[in-house]
C-alpha cells in the first residue's frame, strides 16, 4: 500500500499546492482499476517488445531496413546471432506475460517455464513458413496494384506488408494463449500504419490490403487466400453475445469469414458471423450484415446523376 499521508511541512507558495497535488494523485493509486501497475509483477517491457518486432522483421526481410548488410557467405552467422537474441528476449517477455496473468488470476497450477518454452519455440519455428507466406502477399500486392514497379518497392514502402508480417507472428503467440504480447505487437503495427488487425484473426495467403489506412479486422475474422481489401474496410462484429448476467461472452465467433478470391472495396463495412462467398466483389461503402453466395457482386444503389433543368 502506498503511503499517501501528507507530511507536515512549512511549505509556502507553489511548494504548498504541489505537495498537496502529489498527495491527491497518490490517493488515486490505491485501487486496482487498471490505470496503474504498482507493487505488482513486472509487465512485459514495451522497449523489448519493439526490439523483438524489429528482429522479426529483419529476419523476415533481411537487408531492407538498412540496419545491416548481408552476404550468402556469412548470413548463417548473422541470422544465428539474431535468433539467439530473439530467443532470449522472447523467453523473458513471454515469461513476464504468463507470470502477470497467473498473478492476476491467482493461478497456482500453471508451469510458466513450460508454457514459455513452448510459446517461444512455436513462434521461432514459424519463421520459415511466415517468410513463404509473405512472399505470396508481396506477389499479390505487385499483381494487384498497377502502380507497383517492383517487389522491392512493395517491401520497403507498402504499409500492409509490415502489418501483415507482425500480425502473422502475433497470431502464433495468440494461439499459445500468451497474454498481452500479441496485442502489444499488433497495436504497434496499427499505430505505425493505420491498419488494425487483431492477432486472433486468421489470414490466408496472398492477402493484399491496398493503401490500408483505416482497415479494421476483428479477432474472429477469417480471410481466405488471394483476398484484396482496400482502405477503410471494417470486418467487425454486429453484436456481442452475453451470458445470463448480461456480460459479454469472450471469444465467441462474431466476425466475418471472407472466402478465397474476394475483393472488398474502400469504405465497406462487413459485420457479424457471416460468410462472403468465394470470388465475390463487395463494392465501396456497402453495409453488409448477411452472408452472400460465391460469385456475388454487392453494390450500393448508385446516385441519380440526371441533371434536371428548372423552367
Amino acid at each position: 500500500m502506498i503511503n499517501c499521508q501528507k507530511k507536515k511541512n512549512n511549505l509556502t507558495g507553489p511548494g504548498k499546492y504541489l505537495d498537496q497535488l502529489v498527495t491527491d494523485i497518490c490517493v488515486t493509486y490505491q485501487d486496482s482499476k487498471g490505470v496503474n501497475h504498482i507493487q505488482g509483477f513486472n509487465l512485459p517491457s514495451l522497449n523489448e517488445v519493439l526490439e523483438i518486432i524489429r528482429d522479426l522483421i529483419e529476419i523476415t526481410f533481411p537487408g531492407y531496413s538498412g540496419l545491416r548488410t548481408y552476404d550468402f557467405q556469412t548470413i548463417h552467422y548473422s541470422i544465428g546471432e539474431m535468433l539467439a537474441r530473439l530467443y532470449a528476449n522472447l523467453s523473458r517477455q513471454i515469461f513476464r506475460a504468463f507470470r502477470y496473468n497467473c498473478q492476476q488470476k491467482e493461478c497456482k497450477s500453471c508451469d510458466i517455464d513450460v508454457l514459455t518454452e513452448k510459446a517461444t519455440q512455436t513462434l521461432l519455428e514459424s519463421i520459415p513458413l511466415i517468410r513463404e507466406a509473405m512472399k505470396l502477399d508481396i506477389q499479390a500486392a505487385y499483381d494487384g496494384d498497377p502502380a507497383a514497379a517492383s517487389l522491392d518497392e512493395i517491401v520497403v514502402s507498402y504499409p500492409c506488408i509490415k502489418t501483415i508480417a507482425i500480425q502473422r507472428y502475433a497470431h502464433q503467440l495468440y494461439h499459445k494463449h500468451v497474454p498481452l504480447l500479441p496485442r502489444m505487437m499488433t497495436e504497434h503495427a496499427h499505430s505505425e500504419t493505420g491498419i488494425d488487425i487483431h492477432p486472433g484473426a486468421h489470414l490466408g495467403r496472398g492477402v493484399f490490403i491496398d493503401h490500408g489506412t483505416g482497415v479494421v479486422i476483428g479477432e474472429t475474422a477469417t480471410i481466405g487466400n488471394n483476398v484484396k481489401i482496400y482502405q477503410g474496410v471494417t470486418l467487425g462484429a454486429l453484436s456481442f453475445p452475453k451470458d445470463a448476467c448480461g456480460k459479454i461472452i469472450k471469444g465467441a465467433r462474431r466476425h466475418p469469414t471472407i472466402e478465397d478470391d474476394v475483393t472488398i472495396y474502400s469504405g465497406a463495412t462487413v459485420l457479424g458471423n457471416i460468410t462472403i462467398g468465394k470470388g465475390s466483389i463487395i463494392g465501396g461503402n456497402v453495409w453488409l450484415t448477411e452472408s452472400v453466395e460465391p460469385g456475388s457482386r454487392i453494390t450500393i444503389q448508385p446516385p441519380d446523376l440526371t441533371i434536371k433543368v428548372r423552367k
